[in-house]
């Protein structure tokens, strides 16, 4: 079930607030966990054993952790933790490594092997990595052990961000699992923010989708099809996964909880740095706190720096997708973070006040989408030789006319968009002509016309499946 869908507009949140705010606040994690296993479970049945695996698992696992002492305590830590990297690397990665495997039997004259293939649960990427930072910040002791296991699933499975977060950390949610607000305003706040979402995934990422498609299955773009593919990915992108984390936030803020902001205007950036600040901040955070430091960060000296920083962003790209494409946009976004370590006291501010730091910094980033949307590496590399213009330059007449203007259009929405905002929110101009008062009133009258309008437009569409579900 996806929340850009009728069954989940019309059937499944209606029904699941009911229930929610009929259940007495003592017994809500019970329904919080009912209504994320029925949700979790119209896509599949039997994969919801492995959620509920992982829950009790780790549950289980930092309860021994609490109770042991000395060497003990850190293994316990790595059971839990081997436990859950095992079924990640079994379900995320087994296919990609007998592919590798047989690719290099048969280039050594031997028969492949004949194994089966493993279905990607979706999600997983997400739960797991919640379910691994419970278990180290409990040994560290920065979160509190969960007592009841009812509870613990229901933070796992919490259905708002389950298939693609943000990564939520227990110990931020620990204190709203035990006591949080239920009032009219903030419901009404969630309600807004998921409407916000709706229609940044129905009106601009689900439209402009159709010509990144496209164009990314082209042989030998043009200068001109591949930088349009390229704009129209990295819009679709954006809007598609903060769209997705909009909802995800305003439905918890529906529930009463509070989850952390995932993205704060990444294509406004001045640095691939101040990127990874701004673009999925959960996750940059969580590989950060949980990778990046262990390894020893910056405190080991420059050059074991860089490794970590490229370690770190290697092993991010991996988590994106079992492919070489995930791992080499990794790498590059590694490099890049290493360079601007190097030079960190020559790097300019992003923001619109610096257009050429920020156009840069958008050049890199575009330029990686290109290997991150990519179906393979030969593909990406047909991207950026039409990007040198060694294709042709101009758009041809046999792509033209499959290229749907709405979709060329929403891309241009979207850019627009993302850069009027920092201009609409320094300006002065509605306070000096008394426009305070009314301004935001016309925003939600903006924002419920332009959800009515993505409700009917979803009515045409057949699937409307979120981009970060294949992660």
């Amino acid at each position: 079930m996806v929340f850009s869908s009728s069954v989940f507009l019309f059937l499944f949140l209606p029904c699941f607030l009911a229930a929610y705010y009929l259940t007495p606040e003592r017994y809500r994690s019970w329904t919080i966990l009912a209504g994320s296993t029925a949700f979790y479970g119209w896509w599949r049945v039997d994969f919801l054993a492995l959620l509920l695996g992982v829950s009790v698992w780790s549950w289980a696992w930092a309860r021994v952790n609490v109770a042991a002492v000395g060497k003990a305590k850190r293994r316990a830590l790595a059971v839990g933790i081997t436990g859950n990297l095992g079924a990640l690397a079994y379900f995320k990665y087994w296919n990609f490594g007998v592919d590798n495997l047989n690719a290099l039997l048969t280039a050594a004259g031997v028969s492949p092997l004949e194994l089966g293939r493993v279905l990607l649960p979706i999600g997983i990427s997400f739960y797991v990595f919640q379910a691994i930072s419970y278990l180290v910040d409990v040994h560290r002791g920065d979160a509190p052990p969960e007592k009841s296991l009812v509870s613990f699933a229901a933070f796992i499975s919490l259905f708002p961000q389950l298939i693609a977060g943000p990564v939520l950390r227990y110990k931020d949610l620990a204190d709203q699992f035990q006591q949080r607000e239920h009032s009219l305003d903030r419901f009404a706040e969630g309600a807004r923010r998921f409407m916000v979402g709706f229609c940044m995934k129905v009106l601009v990422a689900d439209v402009a989708a159709p010509v990144a498609d496209h164009i990314f299955g082209l042989t030998s773009p043009s200068f001109a099809e591949a930088w349009l593919g390229t704009l129209a990915y990295t819009v679709q992108l954006f809007f598609d996964f903060a769209g997705y984390s909009h909802m995800a936030i305003g439905l918890g803020l529906m529930m009463g909880f509070r989850f952390i902001e995932n993205f704060d205007q990444p294509y406004i950036s001045g640095s691939i740095t101040e990127f990874w600040r701004r673009w999925h901040i959960s996750l940059s955070s969580w590989l950060r706190d949980y990778l990046y430091i262990p390894l020893g960060g910056n405190r080991k000296g420059p050059r074991r720096t860089y490794v970590n920083l490229l370690l770190t962003m290697l092993l991010g790209g991996l988590w994106h997708g079992a492919a070489w494409t995930f791992l080499l946009w990794g790498a590059w976004h590694g490099l890049w973070l290493s360079i601007e370590r190097h030079r960190r006291h020559r790097l300019t501010p992003g923001g619109l006040d610096h257009p050429l730091a920020m156009a840069r910094t958008m050049l890199l980033v575009m330029v990686g989408w290109v290997m991150f949307r990519a179906p393979d590496v030969g593909g990406a590399l047909d991207i950026y030789t039409g990007m040198l213009g060694l294709n042709g330059l101009g758009i041809r007449d046999t792509v033209a006319w499959q290229l749907p203007v709405s979709g060329m259009l929403a891309t241009l929405i979207g850019l627009l968009l993302v850069y009027s905002r920092p201009l609409l929110e320094r300006t002065s101009v509605a306070r000096a002509h008394g426009l305070k008062a009314v301004a935001p009133g016309l925003a939600q009258l903006l924002v419920v016309c332009g959800f009515v309008l993505a409700v009917l437009r979803l009515g045409a569409l057949q699937h409307s499946p979120f981009l970060y579900f294949q992660f």
